[in-house]
């Protein structure tokens, strides 16, 4: 005989209609239980994951995909045993399809939400990454000294903010402006990630040596440094007096590089002397050598914009934090 106060199975789970995986990243409701319910001490084992398939695609691909995080990122929350796939502890190299269920545990977005992106005005003399020939990387400049006074985030100096602080982009040594250092595989894929056609923005102070390219450097002869660059700087020549404008719409579109041709970039003159250059793409030493293709010579370059986050008033060698309102 069957009881109105019997207990009823649980409902399934509704079925998403366009068949996509379903990301599940379990977060905090006012006024409502956790997704997970709190493990006792000590936490029985889960069932281990199946042996990945060999379709679909790597489970950090698609976390990667999905805008949660780089692939890196997600190695790491995989091998902290962070994120399950339809259940169960993933395993590194899992791969998943589109029917597999993907879950990320609250401890992965606490320590993300923990990472923080630096905006540093790198000066003439200092690397990216690495130190190499004896010249200081960038983030060696990351300290509470050089810490701009005008820092509006609210966030305050910890050493642990320069644990796997990376460049996310890079700037020649004689280069200076715009440099982003982040512990956020997130801003990393958004800045350089292979599908990025985020804009990055300078200024170039270029002379002009006549029509057709510049010559070639010998494999031992190193070219001249560059020269600091600022918007007001006083200008002592008019080369956009004598550079032609058929040259200005090749800069535009139309060069190529390493037998490619390049994505159309936005060049305008700043004033006499400076070009202003918004490009989408960021091949090595690209705006050299495109100048060099059109007689132009490169005496300085600043960067002053990455996205929607600019340079602005940031004093050389010297450094903020991204704040919580701004975004790439």
């Amino acid at each position: 005989m069957s009881s109105d106060n019997a207990p009823r199975p649980p409902a399934s789970p509704p079925a998403t209609s366009t068949g996509r995986p379903v990301l599940r990243r379990p977060s905090i409701v006012a006024a409502a239980p956790p997704l997970r319910p709190a493990r006792p001490a000590p936490a029985p084992a889960r069932p281990a994951a199946p042996a990945p398939s060999p379709e679909g695609i790597r489970l950090n691909k698609r976390l990667a995909e999905l805008g949660l995080c780089s692939r890196r990122e997600a190695d790491d929350w995989i091998a902290q045993g962070w994120v399950l796939v339809n259940g169960q502890v993933a395993v590194m190299g899992t791969k998943v399809t589109p029917q597999d269920r993907v879950e990320v545990e609250r401890a992965a977005q606490r320590q993300q939400d923990s990472r923080v992106t630096i905006l540093l005005n790198k000066p003439i003399g200092y690397v990216s990454g690495q130190a190499e020939d004896g010249h200081q990387p960038a983030v060696a400049l990351i300290n509470p000294r050089t810490h701009w006074r005008q820092d509006g985030s609210g966030l305050r100096f910890t050493p642990p903010h320069l644990r796997g602080l990376a460049p996310a982009g890079r700037l020649d040594i004689d280069s200076v402006g715009l440099l982003v250092l982040t512990q956020d595989g997130r801003v990393a894929r958004q800045i350089i990630g292979e599908d990025s056609v985020m804009e990055k923005e300078y200024l170039v102070r270029v002379v002009y040596q006549g029509p057709g390219p510049l010559r070639p450097l010998a494999p031992d002869e190193r070219a001249a440094p560059l020269l600091e660059i600022h918007e007001n700087d006083p200008v002592s020549s008019n080369v956009q007096a004598v550079f032609p404008r058929a040259q200005l719409e090749r800069l535009r579109h139309g060069l190529s590089l390493d037998g490619q041709p390049l994505q159309p970039a936005k060049v305008e003159w700043q004033n006499p002397e400076q070009l202003r250059f918004v490009l989408t793409e960021g091949k090595k030493r690209q705006i050299r050598r495109m100048c060099e293709l059109v007689g132009l010579k490169v005496v300085g370059l600043k960067r002053i914009r990455i996205g929607r986050v600019v340079l602005g008033q940031l004093p050389v060698g010297q450094w903020r934090y991204l704040g919580p309102q701004e975004q790439f």
